[in-house]
């Protein structure tokens, strides 16, 4: 029993990852944003990083909270983009 519900458990990640959205366009006013989200979960490997209480979804998703897990994780890791214009592109 127990090894039928580690292999559904590795069975449901590995659906996470294949079925997510490559890349993820936020719309703002300074210039689109779009999150590599494949790959930035690739590179974590743990969702519960950036969705805390319920994957696929983020708290108070928005641009506030956007800059600062973004901006916090990228400074942190020292990787990623930092300033504005490498995240907001215009048309």
């Amino acid at each position: 029993m127990k090894k039928l519900v580690a292999a559904v458990m590795l069975l449901l990640s590995c659906a996470g990852i294949s079925f997510a959205a490559d890349v993820i366009t936020f719309p703002a006013k300074m210039g689109d944003v779009k999150f590599p989200h494949k790959m930035h979960q690739q590179m974590v490997k743990d969702c519960k990083v950036c969705h805390t209480r319920k994957i696929g979804t983020i708290d108070n998703f928005g641009k506030d909270t956007a800059h600062k897990m973004c901006w916090d994780c990228h400074k942190a890791k020292g990787k990623g983009p930092v300033a504005c214009k490498d995240c907001h592109k215009k048309k």
